[in-house]
């Protein structure tokens, strides 16, 4: 009996020293405890964990709780320790507006130059201390963040109110913001911000309240006694609320009213208007526009609105519009992939192809959906081959060591995924191509997928494709794609773009697993596939998500015309849509379908696909029979 009470204290000395020796469990400990502000525990836990890669966070931690009371001796040694570290930038960040906050302008004039990552809270608090020093060269730096539809923070109001006083903010700016935020619902700012406006001269908050509530009784209502600045603004918040969801009330509406606006009002609107009748691919969308811009833009588009204007173009085949809408956008927005691809294809509709061929060369060494289409218009194809480059041993063996990258993996253990990016983007944030592919291979070796594509996409002149698209799972895969004749190339893309191969990834909306997959789906496959006793727990494993996604990604293929564009759209918005987004008279060829899709998220997701599955061609070394990307895009019938 006392030989079995010894062995029984025995094991349970043992299993209590095992429980007590995990230092990650120690670490989730001390987390929570600084979470919840129980600096005693913290505390505890904290000296059991100074040989723990995290523990620059632990320090932090404590430091963090006693900000405001320790000695500023503390706070600099810390800062000193870690200048490099992204847990020195935190702390530094976390001091400075406790500073800004009490206006220690000195301290706060010596630290600020160091910080890495701002933000405007902070960013006020140094104009704010540039004004105390007399400094007014700030006004017109500070002026573009007048210029949101959202609220910002208090350490701003000064700013603010400096930015008015001075002239350097005018009323024509204030009613700006105003309808920047009602343009983004964002009734409350724009109440706030009309308070800087002259007395007598406000909105009048009881009729935009009205409006906000029923915008169509509103207008039914003060059709006939819209007379003031206040009155106009919130007529034509009250048209845009009625846009939403219908171009053609809102457009009687606006016949009713339009001869109470100003020329400018009415080119504002008339832009709105064709901007929602093109995304709804109505044919009316591009007289709208014409009509915006009659005479001479009475009212500056913004780039969002040319952007559709040149979309609606697009699809009816109007290249002089496409050109008249990509030159009026800003020098920025011009540069971007889209619009250098699509003012070279208008331009060489037009028998200019010098012109044209002068954007599509450059454009052409881009590793983009648009890149890969300029090349083809140049006659080249796609190859990964050029500026190869592998890493060495040695050079992973150095990587392995970098802290950061430590912490960022420990963090990852845990499943701290936040805190994990956090660490590896601040890591790399300037590294060689060399070592942008090194941490990329550590990140693959450690199965971190989504960091491993995301870092190696980083590189500038030194590229290693197979990092950039990796493959895994392949072997789970053919089995399945085999069962179901789909393009493995095609697949991969999609699962690249879905969950960067995060077997239990969750988005915000429910989707789970590899090829995030909704509940109802997995059920409804489920059935179709005869598994029994079915669970969505199940979706997070590798071979039962690859069944399940590619069975549906082959039942959506097939119900719109075997092509993978459509299918892809299909699979991120529903293939009622992807249904609805086809022409009504004419077929469109595939490129003008994806580039005029008008969902934001769904347009880039397709365009990222197919791009993806023109590398993964290359990467699984499909042959030179693999379809170009126009192939690929194909051309879509009419509805």
């Amino acid at each position: 009996m006392v030989m079995k009470n010894w062995l029984l204290g025995l094991i349970l000395f043992v299993v209590a020293g095992t429980l007590a020796a995990n230092p990650d469990s120690d670490f989730l400990s001390a987390r929570e405890a600084f979470q919840s502000g129980n600096g005693k525990r913290l505390n505890e836990y904290a000296a059991r964990l100074q040989r723990h890669a995290l523990w620059p966070y632990v320090e932090f931690y404590q430091l963090r709780m006693q900000l405001h009371t320790t000695n500023i001796s503390n706070i600099q040694s810390f800062l000193a320790r870690y200048e490099d570290d992204l847990v020195g930038d935190r702390l530094r960040a976390d001091w400075l507006k406790a500073l800004g906050k009490n206006r220690q302008w000195s301290l706060f004039a010596a630290e600020y130059p160091t910080l890495v990552n701002k933000d405007n809270e902070l960013l006020c608090y140094y104009y704010q201390y540039r004004l105390t020093v007399n400094d007014k060269t700030i006004l017109a730096d500070a002026k573009p963040l007048w210029f949101t539809a959202t609220s910002q923070p208090d350490s701003c109001t000064p700013v603010f109110q400096a930015l008015i006083t001075a002239g350097q903010v005018s009323i024509e700016d204030i009613w700006s913001r105003i309808r920047l935020a009602l343009e983004e619902d964002q009734t409350s700012v724009a109440q706030h911000v009309s308070r800087y406006l002259p007395s007598g001269n406000t909105l009048n908050s009881s009729d935009l309240n009205a409006a906000a509530k029923n915008p169509q009784r509103y207008l039914e209502t003060q059709k006939d006694k819209i007379g003031s600045r206040s009155d106009r603004e919130i007529a034509l918040f009250a048209l845009q609320r009625l846009l939403r969801n219908d171009t053609d009330q809102a457009y009687a509406h606006w016949l009713k009213i339009r001869n109470q606006l100003t020329v400018s009002d009415r080119s504002y609107f008339l832009g709105k208007l064709g901007q929602r009748a093109a995304m709804r691919h109505d044919a009316r969308a591009l007289d709208w526009f014409k009509e915006a811009r009659a005479p001479k833009y009475p009212y500056p588009p913004t780039d969002t609105v040319l952007a559709w204007h040149a979309r609606a173009a697009l699809r009816a085949g109007n290249w002089d519009e496409v050109l008249i809408a990509i030159d009026k956008m800003s020098a920025t927005e011009q540069q971007v992939d889209t619009w250098r691809y699509w003012k070279a294809r208008a331009l060489k509709t037009k028998g200019n192809t010098l012109d044209a061929n002068k954007l599509w060369i450059p454009l052409s060494n881009e590793h983009s959906f648009y890149g890969q289409l300029a090349r083809e218009e140049l006659g080249t194809s796609l190859s990964i081959a050029d500026n190869a480059y592998r890493v060495n041993v040695s050079e992973i063996s150095v990587m392995e060591k970098k802290p950061g990258l430590k912490r960022a993996l420990a963090f990852s253990r845990m499943n701290l995924r936040t805190e994990a990016l956090r660490e590896w983007s601040w890591t790399i944030r300037n590294f060689s191509d060399a070592e942008l592919l090194a941490a990329a291979e550590v990140a693959r070796r450690n199965g971190l997928y989504d960091r491993a594509i995301n870092t190696a996409n980083r590189t500038v002149e030194q590229h290693d494709f197979h990092l950039r698209f990796l493959s895994p799972h392949r072997e789970t895969l053919k089995k399945v794609l085999q069962r179901h004749q789909l393009d493995e190339a095609w697949v991969y893309g999609l699962i690249r773009q879905e969950s960067r191969f995060i077997a239990d990834i969750k988005s915000h909306a429910g989707a789970t697993g590899l090829m995030q997959l909704m509940p109802a789906t997995a059920d409804w496959v489920a059935k179709q596939l005869g598994i029994t006793n079915f669970r969505q727990h199940l979706v997070v494993d590798v071979n039962t998500n690859l069944q399940l996604g590619t069975y549906y990604l082959k039942h959506v293929l097939g119900t719109l015309d075997n092509q993978p564009l459509l299918a892809s759209a299909a699979y991120n918005a529903g293939p009622g849509r992807a249904k609805r987004w086809r022409d009504d008279k004419i077929a469109l060829e595939g490129a003008i379908y994806a580039e005029t899709i008008p969902f934001n998220e769904t347009r880039d997701y397709v365009k990222k696909v197919l791009k993806n599955s023109m590398y993964y061609a290359q990467v699984l070394e499909h042959g030179h029979d693999a379809p170009t990307l126009k192939e690929r895009l194909g051309v879509v019938r009419a509805k």
